[in-house]
């Protein structure tokens, strides 16, 4: 009998565990938010591109985490089953995926303009430098929010192509930032006593998880007032403000579900990204 990795659908089911694309579903509703907020109207032929440069860039920047991180996640049992510290993957072809992903992402983007191709190397610092993080401090959380926050201002510059009166997008990308900052440490509470053992550096595992997840609180209160910030200053309408008040909803039941990891960490902000984005295209198209 073939292994699973001798065959079409278990390499596919690898590869499909590597690089995680539904975790796109976090990022993509907050890079049209930002495209949305922008002028003039998002095309067609530019929301298309937008979704190909940011399955691109999202699956580089995941299969570079996992090729930095592949040796700490062989020490930790949690994660020591992925498919490179397993050995179902060889680091060579981890690197090849990523430089495909990559390079469909900056085509998507030259495609868009090459003003935005010229600045693809600024997401790729941010993708390289995140999990380098966790080996010198406990606040790494903050550097994924950062690279999760380049997201909405790609989306608007991929429109307007410059950052002039660019506030819509940063109140947009504080709100990124904080909000997977604080899902960050809410997901590495799995990871407590492994970090501890191994040397990683995370706010659980410094303070413990009870402590982290005040701090994780913390990030999600000022993540929902950058978003009331976003809709007093650019958005307005009885869907905006729902959509508002649905995801300072959804951030207490990720709060209060939060021993069920994967149901708070992958379900809720799945749906807290789309409820943020459908309150932004509410007001562009709602007539608010």
């Amino acid at each position: 009998m073939p292994t699973e990795a001798a065959t079409t659908p278990g390499r596919l089911r690898i590869w499909a565990e590597h690089l995680r694309i539904e975790h796109t579903l976090f990022s993509v509703p907050v890079i049209y938010a930002g495209a949305l907020l922008a002028e003039p109207p998002l095309t067609l032929r530019t929301g298309l591109l937008i979704l190909v440069a940011a399955t691109g860039a999202r699956a580089a920047a995941m299969g570079l985490n996992r090729i930095l991180d592949r040796r700490l996640d062989a020490l930790n049992p949690r994660t020591r089953q992925r498919a490179l510290p397993s050995g179902r993957l060889s680091p060579r072809a981890a690197a090849g995926a990523v430089t495909l992903a990559y390079a469909v992402a900056i085509l998507a983007a030259a495609a868009i303009s090459p003003q935005l191709a010229l600045l693809s190397p600024i997401p790729l610092v941010a993708f390289v430098v995140y999990p380098l993080l966790k080996r010198v401090t406990n606040w790494a959380h903050l550097g994924l929010g950062a690279a999760f926050s380049l997201g909405p201002l790609c989306g608007w510059y991929a429109v307007n192509l410059s950052f002039d009166q660019a506030q819509p997008a940063l109140w947009l990308a504080a709100f990124t930032a904080l909000w997977c900052a604080g899902f960050d440490i809410l997901y590495a509470t799995q990871d407590e006593a492994s970090d501890r053992e191994t040397g990683v550096h995370s706010l659980p595992a410094a303070l413990g998880s009870r402590r982290a997840l005040r701090v994780a609180i913390v990030l999600h209160a000022a993540a929902f007032l950058a978003l009331c910030g976003l809709y007093r200053t650019s958005l307005g309408g009885i869907g905006p403000t729902a959509a508002v008040l649905g995801a300072g909803a959804l951030f207490v039941v990720q709060h209060r579900i939060r021993d069920r990891v994967n149901l708070a960490f992958f379900h809720v902000n799945a749906a807290l990204g789309a409820v943020v984005f459908l309150g932004v295209a509410l007001h562009e198209y709602g007539g608010a």
